[in-house]
């Protein structure tokens, strides 16, 4: 039998998913393309592995969640849009700016910048209350990151990810109306194991960015040079550092795997599947980071995602 807590817990969802899609339906985007749509492109399109991950959702969080994806690729992306680094940092202070737009006081949709992504993050955050805390570590961290083009430390790198991934999993749990200590224990540990996974994915791209997101510490302790990263040198010393990496997600993700949380943030946790995928194909690879396999699509990660979607696990 539901207890009053759960059952108050799915009504408060359902109220708030009647709430907007009539938002939604209040309006349409200049491009004459739906917004959601368009919000669910550009996930596809630049982060296939969480698309498909937030398609197993419930469809309550479906629709919301793709729209906090599609914010969060709006602002990775920012850096590879262009080479210009002042250019970045103004395309940047858009997001910033949208952002304060959003959660001004007696805001209206008409006000918030003609963005489909704008304009859908509007109506989540209407709706839902998102706290303003979470979307705003996604953009300040990449905004401090262009700014040092480097991490000191390992510690520095795992900082990062929690500030730039493990925040997108608090704002999940939000809109799912998830509150839960141990939910959001897994979701640190969860957020840091896959964004460690992303920068080893990012190295091999190092040298179009200009920028080494191998720790300078674990660089020194192995003899590596920046330079070398820079020109996709394998050798053993690289795969040393890769590996101190590797095993620290590794370690993130077991600590998230074994915390009990409940069971709707099973679904939200989906993506652990390809961050332990992602994992077990580097250490074929030994550790080379640089190994051309690595950039190839899974072609059995949708049947795990689904496998484990079946379970309720993660």
């Amino acid at each position: 039998m539901l207890t009053r807590k759960i059952m108050s817990q799915l009504l408060t969802q359902t109220l708030k998913t009647a709430q907007y899609a009539k938002l939604r339906t209040q309006t349409t985007t200049t491009s004459n393309e739906d917004s959601l749509n368009y919000c669910a492109n550009i996930v596809k399109s630049h982060d296939y592995e969480n698309f498909l991950a937030t398609l197993l959702m419930t469809k309550a969080l479906r629709s919301p969640a793709l729209v906090v994806r599609a914010f969060n690729v709006e602002i990775a992306r920012v850096q590879g849009q262009t080479t210009d680094p002042q250019i970045a940092l103004m395309r940047m202070q858009f997001w910033q700016d949208t952002l304060k737009d959003i959660y001004k006081t007696d805001q209206s949709l008409s006000q918030v910048p003609a963005n489909p992504v704008a304009q859908e993050l509007f109506k989540v955050c209407s709706v839902y209350k998102i706290p303003k805390r979470n979307l705003q570590k996604l953009i300040d961290s990449r905004q401090r990151l262009m700014k040092a083009k480097y991490f000191g430390s390992l510690a520095d790198l795992e900082k990062y990810t929690d500030d730039s991934v493990s925040a997108i999993y608090y704002t999940m749990l939000w809109l799912a109306g998830i509150q839960n200590l141990h939910a959001d224990h897994a979701a640190s540990h969860l957020g840091k194991a896959q964004g460690l996974a992303n920068m080893l994915r990012s190295i091999p791209m190092s040298s179009h960015y200009k920028m080494v997101y191998v720790p300078m510490d674990l660089l020194m302790k192995h003899d590596v040079s920046q330079e070398d990263v820079l020109r996709c040198q394998d050798s053993e010393n690289m795969r040393n550092c890769t590996y101190e990496i590797a095993i620290s997600a590794n370690n993130h993700l077991k600590k998230a795997r074994k915390i009990d949380v409940p069971k709707l943030a099973n679904q939200i946790f989906l993506p652990a599947v390809a961050v332990n995928n992602y994992l077990k194909k580097l250490q074929k690879c030994n550790f080379n980071v640089f190994d051309k396999s690595l950039v190839q699509r899974s072609a059995t990660l949708p049947l795990l995602y689904y496998f484990m979607r079946l379970l309720n696990k993660y």
